[in-house]
């Protein structure tokens, strides 16, 4: 499977988006619109997948907590991606590029024709030298919003399976912690943080913890899930903390940055 070596997948997470009182963390978009928009001019082409249109709908919506019943969580989703789109426009747009978005469901995988006419879209975006914004279409698609085990897991491996069907050379999963470590950093002080990662084994799945912050779904379970993916077609995958979007130069600059996944073909997929 050819790559594309200028191109990357970035992911951001509900957890990144938003800050510790849930609300929409501005100067974060501002940054990352920024910082991915320079990496553009670059020579690379980019593609965002970006989670939380629950949690910037609830902000909009003034809702006290989280919504509980998924047609309220679809309404909130519905009203958030239209203000998700509009930050993101607004933020890329200070810096000369052209966003477009793109909602997909499990669906629109599966399903060879969709899936083929999708890549086309994909592939005529980036050379037209536009930035797709991507997200799951959480105002339709039911069963990822009430699965306790969710197919793309806030967004996680939708990321990887974005990376895959566009061939990108690279995953970027930018998260509210700084890589994968050896235990809980925030259970165990000592934790140690794994640099690189060559093989994602048994034992290496047993040390991911449970669910994610307590603004985001997606834990290190799913973030391992779509590195395992994306690994599998050769794409390397670098989850690390989206405090700061600088670190994506680091990561295209060949840098240490968080954890690395290197991507090699396993046999199971061959």
């Amino acid at each position: 499977m050819g790559l594309y070596k200028n191109r990357i997948v970035v992911k951001v997470g509900t957890s990144t988006l938003t800050n510790d009182m849930g609300q929409n963390n501005l100067r974060l978009f501002d940054r990352l619109a920024c910082v991915l928009s320079d990496i553009h001019n670059m020579g690379y082409e980019i593609i965002l997948v970006s989670s939380g249109a629950i949690a910037v709908g609830k902000n909009k919506l003034k809702m006290k907590s989280h919504p509980s019943y998924m047609a309220l969580k679809q309404a909130a989703a519905a009203v958030g991606q239209c203000s998700i789109m509009f930050l993101y426009d607004k933020f890329f747009n200070d810096y000369d590029k052209t966003i477009a978005q793109i909602l997909l469901n499990a669906e629109d995988i599966e399903v060879e024709e969709k899936k083929e006419n999708l890549t086309n879209t994909f592939n005529t975006l980036l050379e037209m030298g536009i930035i797709p914004v991507v997200n799951e279409n959480d105002s339709v698609s039911y069963t990822e919003i009430e699965s306790d085990e969710r197919l793309f897991g806030d967004n996680d491996m939708l990321s990887a399976v974005v990376a895959v069907l566009c061939k990108a050379q690279k995953l970027i999963i930018l998260s509210d912690i700084d890589g994968f470590y050896d235990n809980d950093p925030r259970l165990y002080p000592n934790a140690k943080l794994i640099e690189c990662i060559t093989e994602i084994d048994d034992n290496i799945l047993c040390l991911a913890g449970g669910a994610g912050s307590r603004r985001g779904t997606g834990g290190m379970k799913t973030k391992l899930q779509a590195a395992k993916l994306a690994a599998a077609q050769g794409i390397d995958t670098i989850i690390t903390n989206g405090k700061d979007p600088s670190v994506i130069y680091n990561i295209v600059n060949g840098k240490k940055a968080g954890t690395l996944f290197k991507g090699k073909i396993y046999d199971e997929y061959l």
